[in-house]
């Protein structure tokens, strides 16, 4: 038990450190990692709608809904009327979000992170860190 608590108290640090960090590169753009992480994805489902894209970030649509209206304020996405149901909002990228650099900015920090670990390394990580989610998933079944 030790161990694993060790493994975990470190995971936690790492994510708290990963989002530090990240939300302080970001902030000369007027990003967090959340909005970030939400334009990024949105930049490869442009036009997509507010609940497609919670899918696909994994996260609620009231978390994402906040997050939607930030980056519309700060002119990064649009809402748009969705074609063939005007009762929804498609999101689309405005010129600010396309040229905001936050996808090149993204990969270069996910590449700096990576630094110096081998290929090897990263799939035994990821391999764990897959099968913990699915552990995490299987203890949260009803």
């Amino acid at each position: 038990m030790p161990q694993s608590s060790h493994f975990f108290d470190t995971l936690l640090q790492l994510m708290r450190l990963l989002r530090r960090s990240y939300d302080a590169r970001a902030e000369a753009m007027g990003l967090t990692l959340s909005r970030a992480r939400a334009l990024t994805t949105l930049s490869r489902m442009d036009g997509t709608t507010q609940a497609e894209l919670a899918a696909a970030l994994d996260i609620e649509a009231p978390t994402l809904k906040r997050q939607i209206d930030a980056l519309e304020r700060a002119g990064f996405v649009e809402r748009r009327p969705a074609q063939g149901d005007g009762r929804k909002n498609a999101l689309f990228l405005t010129p600010r979000g396309q040229d905001s650099g936050i996808v090149d900015f993204t990969r270069r920090m996910r590449a700096d992170l990576v630094a110096g670990i081998p290929a090897e390394d990263l799939a035994v990580a990821q391999s764990v860190l897959d099968r913990i989610a699915a552990n995490i998933a299987r203890l949260d079944r009803p």
